[in-house]
């Protein structure tokens, strides 16, 4: 299924004219990796954003967009836990594990709690 970056790539190339072996060319990558990374089967590398940018001369509202649907399609997050202890890293990977089953409520309150405390900041 494409993400929403997989979705703004193929607007791009229409846009351009490009097939999407065009774009792969561009991002020094082959196609099918290309389109693993739009269907969501890997991550979008680090450096595409700014390859993207530059290839297309993304204006500051398309940065914006292209960074929001690059968030939007991550499968993976990656979080340094080289300042935590191992009580705080328990608890945050307690966390992680559980919130895909929590119920709406639960995940609202949490919500609430951590803007509370940005709030405070």
């Amino acid at each position: 299924m494409l993400t929403q970056f997989g979705k703004f790539c193929r607007k791009l190339r229409i846009d351009n004219g490009e097939l999407l072996k065009d774009m792969a060319n561009k991002l020094e990558v082959t196609s099918s990796y290309l389109s693993a990374v739009e269907n969501g089967k890997r991550n979008v590398p680090q450096e595409w954003p700014t390859k993207i940018i530059d290839f297309y001369e993304l204006d500051q509202e398309q940065q914006q967009e292209l960074q929001k649907v690059i968030q939007e399609s991550k499968k993976e997050l990656r979080i340094d836990f080289s300042n935590y202890d191992n009580e705080d890293k328990q608890v945050l990977m307690a966390l992680a594990r559980e919130f895909k089953d929590m119920d709406q409520v639960d995940k609202d309150t949490i919500k609430s709690i951590l803007l509370s405390l940005k709030n405070k900041e």
